[in-house]
């Protein structure tokens, strides 16, 4: 369709611009070039300029005029008949009719131009001119002809020859009108030419040819014909609609003077503005078969011709190229592929989106002859056609290569007038050559097709991209990213996003390693990959954090691969076990612990003897004794410790111990003889006499009944004449929790949770559970209906099996004598429990994790589901004398054995549980469904 966009003449897209300005002075330099090629197309004449020749460079066209030169400006061109087109790769054609201005025309048969091409580029001096001559032939006139071009619509016409020279109203055909006086030639006839135009809108608006040129119009005679030229959409003209096709129209009368005298002759021409439909792979262009405004009805086509940018095509040429030329009753129908190599896409990005259109040019010939006059029009039209913005989502390939550690995409395709200009990151927007400089690889491949598309390739150790640790041993890596392009030459943004992603079982945990001296912990932190302290985790040692305060105090030291630090055993962070006769059993926590994703890195549980005298037995006959706050007791006031005789308190008392002080008479210390010795006895315990206030207690109300487990420790001191010894008896409180002797089932549940936060659990009517190879199963096991806080349970062993039978094969080992299987290598990860609100006890509840996977024997898998079974023991927690019952994992991991099922001698007896979980599924595909 005919638009605003199509009046300029010079369209040039590119590199390839029109400058109609002062430029610098330059040296001027004349050459000859391959790259142009002129050529006579009937009453055209085309010149084709190659895109290597513009590229990069700004153009100006003159017309040559003897010994003159003349800039061809938009307005000129429209006026004189010279028009121009470019692709968005500067191939460029400019097009001159043969009976335009500045053009040598000898008897309208034989016709010289001449035109210079100057190219220069802002950036340097120096003008390059190239100097085109051609001369064409051509004498079939008909007597009327037509031209519709981009920018102009040309009429031309014989000059008739009138019946009689004294004919006042002129040639046949033709009629004299408007105001008698406007008529009056001024000076001589003999100077002939044209001297007033009437346009008919359809009013009529009268000028003489010096006003209508000063309008933008072009009227001349040569030696047989009258040429009348109009560029579109000027006031002069209309639209008009034929056999349902938008025409534009001009109607002019064209008064001039003969030889014979005064003469006028009617003239039209009509363009089509419209009558083009479009589908995805076809354009049809539409015209009336009789363009009723230049023909009669009854009109005939003599010649009918098809052609791509003003060059006829033959048959064999049409078929070849998949075009179609029909007549309809109405209309005659041209049938263009989109895509067809004559005509070129272009990018857009409207609403920031990427889009194309094609363009293409075709060119309709016809002759009509007329059916009342046997008069001949020849009837030429070139017709630029876009079609409409079609989206072109450019396609993101995913190239990344895990292995090397490499994100890769690709994104394409687009035209060849697109450019990559910037590409966003999350930490900012970099230029392709600030890309360039940062190690990132990006480049564009250009295929013969005219596309390209970009490709972005950089390391996951890259600051660009981010990482995350959806599972202790699991890093996974992501790219967000947005590339910003621009078309050229309107330099319209758009751009694609997207985020790669990878994942990678490239974690290595910190190691722990732990000795004890006389009087310390030394605590040994080897870093893993993912940092130091302070940085990728925290440290906590007895449940509180390690700070830079706290570190100090720890004398805490590290290096670029592991840090250390001391912790005395009398600290506040370590838990005191047993009470011995001359020492006592301490035990130091250390836990790494991620805050991020809430999961443990590391741990270490490390108990040590040390030394420590509890009793002193002097020879004065005075005794002293030092209660300590055991982890067995962690409810203990010593505040409200007393001797034998409760008036008898604590000397000193610390947050950890009371220091008792007395003579061996008093405090209702016994003696007995035994042999040569002589034995001072007493006793320390809990004070619960009703009424009595204690320091510290303020108003509260004393406890009257042993709700805390007793408290009783025993001291004494041995005297031989001439001789004093010390000797000390660890507490133990007076009523142990444990466990009934015998073997019985216990009420022990297992369950699945959802996630890591066991906050909410699989139902029965959900299983079977379905999860992914590799994919978290979450595992809990409770001991039920028991409110003993003494009690613990411990999972002794934890297989799984392809059916519900717990003896069946074949079987994966999960937990082996309480601790993970060291020879799995989906390593199970057991899991700290805290108390909240759905714990009360916690050691009344067990959970780990472990990884899904299949059954296989000889490499061959036997079944897509799972059962876990596990035994349990329940036990007394403050007996640590079996070492089962030390603690789920606390004592040093024997070698995996093949089941639960090997012997149990010299263990205790301990009351023991059996439970089983429902059928886990493993699902192929990549998505978790459970049902």
């Amino acid at each position: 369709m005919k638009a605003p966009g199509y009046i300029l003449l010079w369209k040039l897209l590119a590199a390839v611009i029109l400058v109609c300005q002062a430029r610098p002075k330059s040296k001027l330099t004349s050459q000859t070039s391959s790259g142009l090629r002129s050529e006579c197309m009937g009453n055209l004449m085309r010149l084709s300029l190659d895109k290597a020749l513009a590229v990069g460079n700004q153009l100006e066209v003159e017309a040559v005029n003897g010994s003159r030169r003349v800039l061809l400006t938009p307005a000129l061109a429209a006026r004189c008949g010279y028009s121009m087109e470019s692709d968005p790769w500067g191939n460029t054609r400019i097009y001159a009719s043969l009976l335009g201005c500045y053009i040598h025309n000898t008897d309208d048969s034989t016709f010289e131009l001449g035109l210079r091409l100057e190219m220069f580029n802002p950036t340097s001096p120096e003008i390059i001119s190239h100097d085109v001559q051609q001369t064409c032939s051509f004498s079939r006139w008909a007597q009327r002809e037509v031209l519709c071009d981009r920018n102009y619509m040309e009429v031309s016409h014989s000059i008739p020859v009138p019946n009689s020279p004294t004919d006042p109203m002129g040639p046949k055909g033709s009629s004299i009108k408007d105001d008698p006086q406007m008529n009056v030639i001024p000076g001589s006839s003999e100077k002939g030419g044209i001297w007033k135009l009437t346009f008919y809108s359809p009013e009529a608006v009268p000028m003489m040819q010096k006003e209508a040129e000063q309008a933008g119009y072009g009227a001349h005679t040569s030696a047989n014909r009258l040429v009348v030229r109009s560029p579109y959409h000027k006031p002069e003209t209309y639209s008009e609609d034929v056999a349902g096709i938008p025409m534009e129209v001009l109607r002019v009368s064209v008064y001039y003077s003969a030889p014979s005298g005064l003469s006028v002759t009617d003239m039209s021409a009509a363009c089509p503005i419209g009558g083009v439909l479009f589908s995805e792979r076809l354009i049809l262009w539409h015209i009336p078969r009789v363009v009723t405004p230049l023909v009669d009805s009854g009109a005939r086509i003599q010649e009918l011709y098809m052609g791509m940018s003003g060059h006829r095509l033959d048959p064999s040429q049409l078929s070849a190229r998949g075009y179609s030329l029909t007549t309809k009753d109405f209309h005659i129908v041209m049938e263009i592929p989109v895509g067809t190599p004559d005509g070129y896409y272009k990018s857009h990005a409207p609403d920031h989106q990427y889009h194309v259109s094609f363009s293409v040019e075709p060119m309709l010939e016809v002759l009509w002859r007329s059916s009342q006059s046997g008069d001949d029009t020849r009837y030429k039209v070139l017709f630029p056609i876009t079609t409409p913005l079609m989206p072109r989502p450019p396609h993101i390939s995913d190239q990344t290569v895990a292995a090397a550690r490499l994100f890769s995409l690709q994104v394409g395709t687009f035209l060849q007038d697109v450019e990559l200009r910037n590409i966003t990151f999350f930490t900012g927007t970099f230029s392709v050559e600030e890309c360039v400089k940062r190690g990132f690889s990006v480049h564009q491949e250009d295929y013969p097709n005219g596309t390209r598309i970009f490709s972005v390739s950089l390391a996951f150790s890259e600051d660009v991209v981010r990482r995350h640790n959806p599972e202790p041993l699991v890093t996974v890596y992501s790219l967000p990213l947005t590339l910003g392009l621009v078309v050229v030459p309107e330099l319209s943004s758009f751009s694609v996003s997207t985020e790669l992603q990878a994942s990678l079982h490239d974690v290595v945990l910190p190691t722990l390693s732990a000795s004890c001296d006389q009087e310390k912990f030394h605590i040994t932190v080897a870093y893993g990959n993912q940092g130091s302290n302070f940085q990728a985790f925290e440290t906590l040692v007895g449940y509180q954090v390690l700070t830079a305060e706290s570190a100090a105090e720890y004398r805490f030291r590290e290096n670029a691969t592991h840090f250390y630090f001391e912790v005395p055993y009398t600290a506040q962070n370590t838990a005191f076990e047993v009470l011995e006769s001359d020492s006592v059993r301490a035990r130091l926590d250390i836990l790494l612990w991620d805050p991020k994703n809430q999961w443990t890195v590391g741990d270490l549980y490390l108990a040590c003897h040390f030394p420590l005298t509890t009793t002193q037995c002097y020879p004065n006959g005075t005794m002293s004794a030092l209660a300590v706050k055991l982890e067995s007791v962690p409810g203990l006031e010593l505040d409200r410790l007393r001797l034998r005789d409760r008036s008898c308190r604590p000397v000193r008392i610390t947050e950890r111990s009371a220091l008792f002080s007395f003579t061996v008479d008093s405090c209702g210390t016994s003696r007995t003889f035994l042999d040569d010795y002589m034995v001072y006895e007493n006793e320390i315990s809990l004070d619960y006499s009703n009424g009595v206030v204690y320091p510290g207690w303020a108003s509260r109300r004393p406890r009257t009944t042993p709700i805390d487990p007793e408290y009783r420790q025993s001291i004494s001191c041995y005297y031989r004449v001439h001789k004093t010894i010390s000797r000390a008896f660890a507490h133990a409180p007076s009523s142990a929790p444990a466990a009934e002797v015998g073997t019985g089932q216990l009420q022990v549940h297992m369950r699945l949770a959802k996630d890591s936060s066991y906050r909410w659990f699989y139902q029965p009517d959900e299983f079977p559970v379905s999860k992914v190879l590799k994919e978290s199963v979450y595992v809990e096991v409770s001991l039920d209906s028991s409110s003993d806080p003494r009690l613990e349970l411990v999972l002794d062993s934890c297989w799984a099996t392809s059916s519900p039978d717990r003896s069946s094969v074949p079987r994966w080992d999960i937990i082996v004598d309480t601790c993970e299987n060291p020879e799995d290598r989906y390593l199970t990860q057991l899991l700290p429990v805290q108390k909240d609100s759905s714990v009360q006890i916690p050691g009344h509840v067990k959970r780990f994790i472990i990884k899904m996977f299949t059954f296989t024997r000889e490499d061959q898998v036997l079944q897509e589901q799972l059962h876990i079974h596990c035994d349990a023991v329940v036990c007394d927690s403050n007996d640590h004398t079996d070492s089962a019952c030390r603690g789920q994992c606390a004592h040093p991991r024997s070698p995996a054995r093949p089941g639960v099922g090997g012997a149990k001698d010299g263990r205790k007896e301990r009351s023991s549980a059996q439970t089983s979980s429902g059928p886990v599924l493993l699902q192929q595909s990549g998505h978790t469904n459970i049902s």
